[in-house]
């Protein structure tokens, strides 16, 4: 069996309420510059999963990426507070200087929370770290400018609505506005002047 036959026998045997919190995953409409596509789940960490992978690409060139996780155990996790859970994993380059920014964490984590609070998003349990990495080349790799990279992991849980279905098409929708926030690329909408984006770094990994 493959992996696309092994994906609709699950989907067929899930809950009607996971199975609606895909769906509007499925149904969401992003920004253009987000490159999407579902990817093999991991497994064990809940009873039902769905994942997706996501780039922010301009001009032929990825600028970030990441994966988000939808978890669902019918039955509550004492942990989650709920029964549903999203993961993420979130990566962008930066430049070596900005990297080094103390305050940078924090920025990064205030961008998720935010990007959540401004859709109105009801969330709880939020939990994640922000991670730095710079990567020096020497010897016969000296040539190579410094890498340095920030990569924000986290998770929370949505608030259910009817019939215990979150809204994970408008939560999809946000987790891409920091996606693209990382990117450096100005809000899709009215812009708030209180929102900072990471400059465009230098020289995104062509595709």
């Amino acid at each position: 069996m493959d992996d696309a036959e092994g994906e609709g026998d699950a989907m067929e045997t899930a809950p009607l309420p996971f199975r609606a919190a895909v769906d509007a995953l499925k149904a969401a409409r992003l920004r253009p510059e987000i490159e999407i596509e579902p990817s093999r789940p991991p497994q064990r960490l809940a009873p039902h999963t769905y994942a997706l992978e996501a780039a922010v690409v301009a001009d032929d060139e990825d600028l970030a990426d990441g994966r988000l996780v939808l978890l669902h155990d019918p039955a509550g996790h004492e942990a989650w507070q709920g029964s549903f859970r999203l993961v993420t994993l979130v990566r962008a380059e930066l430049e070596p200087e900005m990297a080094a920014d103390p305050l940078l964490p924090d920025v990064c984590w205030s961008w998720l929370t935010g990007a959540l609070q401004a859709r109105g998003l009801a969330y709880g349990e939020p939990s994640g770290t922000v991670t730095r990495a710079s990567s020096h080349y020497f010897g016969g790799l000296a040539a190579r400018p410094a890498v340095s990279q920030i990569e924000i992991r986290a998770s929370w849980t949505p608030r259910e609505g009817i019939g215990g279905v979150p809204d994970t098409a408008a939560h999809l929708a946000s987790w891409c506005d920091l996606l693209c926030q990382v990117a450096g690329l100005p809000p899709a909408g009215p812009g708030d002047a209180s929102v900072v984006t990471l400059p465009q770094r230098r020289g995104p990994q062509p595709r």
